[in-house]
């Protein structure tokens, strides 16, 4: 099986071809391209690559599949005493991406 470990927005991700991750929002149309180009970590069958940073050259080419909310997180501020009651609600953003092929790096000659 073909994996890669993405960085992305300063979180990680496990991509596998085929498969699809929810990342931070991205202001893109739904069919667009993108290449995630910081990986950290690519695993072919046995071989596995594994960068200082970032395994160099590698890069995971992704499609926008769909523009999605997280759950609605609620925050409620409350003072006893005080006749304050502050409540809010909040809906992340995140777009969906389907991992469509993974580069590998290229080989280091020693």
């Amino acid at each position: 099986m073909k994996y890669a470990i993405v960085e992305d927005g300063g979180k990680q991700y496990r991509a596998v071809e085929g498969g699809t991750i929810e990342v931070d929002y991205y202001p893109a149309e739904i069919g667009e391209e993108v290449d995630l180009e910081n990986v950290l970590l690519v695993v072919n069958e046995d071989k596995i690559k594994v960068g200082t940073p970032y395994v160099e050259g590698a890069t995971v080419q992704a499609k926008v599949a769909a523009q999605v909310k997280g759950p609605k997180l609620i925050v409620f501020r409350y003072k006893p005493k005080k006749r304050i009651r502050v409540k809010t609600g909040h809906r992340q953003k995140y777009t969906r991406l389907q991992i469509e092929a993974i580069n590998l790096g290229r080989e280091k000659e020693k």
